[in-house]
């Protein structure tokens, strides 16, 4: 509501710009609490009460159409909880608030909001505008209120129409609508009339001003205030704690089985890497991280195998995975021999040579493996897997050339292997000999068969 409508109207004190407040409304919190309402409905309602100057009709035909039918029930309980604090909303801004909860239920038997509305109507601490306006609402049936819903809540304030209207009595009110205050509604519960508000109203507020026009008009930030308390509070108050005590033990009869807490005894593992120097094979692990990504030079290569000469224990401070090894073995096939040569006794070694037998075929992967076989002993297994794997990969190749090529370097890295005696021919005869007449086109292919045929 802008300051230039208050003062035409003359009669509401200037508030803050409702548009610029709905905005700075503050984004609801991850936590929701049960009842509270989302970002987008709290600017609904903060736009819906704002009209003060449109027909309150149209207030509630907007209300119908912004609000889907299973969520009014909930922007009605936001609606109640503004109006039970008269700090929260400007006079006007109240009468519009009242339409929307009498004339957005008015089509149903019993409207949910009816003893809020009686009890308003009969406050005798509500200005008179108020309860006369309510009576109107509440004492006409059959379209009766047409007339009133036609004007604006501050063409209501601004006119004197109430000042001489007669009020009914609580009794006639309730007769009316066929309530009875002393039976409870069904949704009421002993928990739930025992709540307390969420909201507690400052006493010192109140002993500092007369009415609630004179404190709203003080509040720059009234609107931020009311979003905040419609995301981040629970519209149903605060309920006392259900206490429900633990039933008592029933005695154990002969024959029952009984609950056994069995003793565990759990021993402590003490970790021998706690408190350890980080900062130990900091070099060498940042070389081996770059030896995984390229070439490295001849004096990296160097300072890599003589550190692991000094201690080799550094092996296991690296950063060396079965993972990376692939790259290792590739770009620089001498450091792998290295590292796996001091890794050859850790319980991870078997995980390195599956990742050996799986990997793709190459030059470097059987220069790797030719020269751990004269380094450190390998396991029969592994040999005879990688060997099988190279011979696989011959076959399965399409183009002739890489296949030619491929063939002649297994034959080779098979002499030597036979040659250093470091397996057993009579193992894999049966194999490479299959593998030897498939490609007898092959130089290579055909001494490897009269090397076979020399050891039988």
């Amino acid at each position: 509501m802008s300051d230039k409508k208050d003062d035409e109207a003359g009669t509401s004190p200037p508030a803050p710009p409702r548009v610029a407040a709905a905005a700075a409304a503050p984004k609801p919190s991850t936590y929701a609490p049960m009842g509270a309402l989302r970002g987008e409905e709290c600017a609904d309602l903060l736009a819906l009460v704002a009209a003060v100057s449109r027909p309150l009709e149209d207030a509630v035909a907007d209300f119908l159409a912004r609000v889907a039918p299973e969520r009014r029930l909930r922007f009605g309980n936001a609606v109640r909880f503004v109006l039970e604090d008269k700090m929260m909303l400007q006079p006007a801004e109240r009468l519009v608030a009242f339409a929307i909860l009498h004339q957005g239920y008015s089509s149903q038997l019993a409207n949910p909001f009816l003893p809020l509305l009686i009890n308003a109507a009969c406050d005798e601490t509500s200005e008179k505008a108020e309860q006369a306006f309510l009576h109107v609402l509440l004492s006409s049936t059959n379209g009766d209120n047409s007339e009133i819903l036609k004007q604006s809540a501050l063409d209501y304030l601004n006119g004197s129409d109430y000042a001489s209207q007669v009020f009914l009595q609580r009794e006639q009110l309730e007769k009316q609508y066929s309530y009875d205050a002393a039976r409870p509604l069904p949704f009421s519960s002993n928990f739930r009339d025992a709540t307390v508000r969420s909201a507690i109203p400052d006493p010192d507020v109140f002993q500092s001003f007369g009415n609630s026009l004179e404190v709203s008009s003080i509040i720059p930030n009234r609107d931020d205030m009311v979003a905040t308390l419609l995301q981040q509070t629970s519209l149903k108050g605060l309920p006392p704690q259900w206490i429900r005590p633990s039933p008592p033990r029933l005695e154990i009869f002969e024959g029952e089985l009984q609950w056994l807490n069995i003793d565990n005894n759990h021993e402590l593992l003490w970790d021998g890497t706690m408190c350890a120097d980080t900062s130990r094979g900091a070099v060498i692990r940042d070389l081996v991280d770059q030896a995984c990504k390229g070439p490295l030079a001849v004096a990296q290569q160097e300072k890599i195998i003589e550190d692991l000469a000094k201690d080799w224990k550094l092996v296991y401070h690296c950063g060396m995975t079965p993972q990376k090894l692939p790259d290792l073995v590739e770009h620089n096939p001498l450091i792998a021999v290295e590292v796996l040569s001091k890794l050859i006794n850790s319980p991870d070694m078997d995980a390195y040579f599956d990742v050996i037998v799986r990997m793709d075929m190459s030059l470097h992967s059987m220069e790797v493996v030719n020269r751990l076989t004269t380094a450190v002993v390998l396991p029969p297994g592994f040999v005879h897997d990688y060997i099988s794997n190279c011979i696989r990969s011959c076959e399965d190749i399409k183009d002739k050339y890489m296949q030619n090529r491929l063939v002649r370097l297994v034959c080779v890295f098979l002499q030597s292997l036979i040659r250093n005696k470091i397996i057993d021919v009579q193992d894999l005869f049966v194999e490479v000999q299959a593998f030897c007449i498939a490609f007898s086109r092959i130089r290579e292919a055909v001494g490897l068969f009269r090397l076979l045929k020399s050891l039988k």
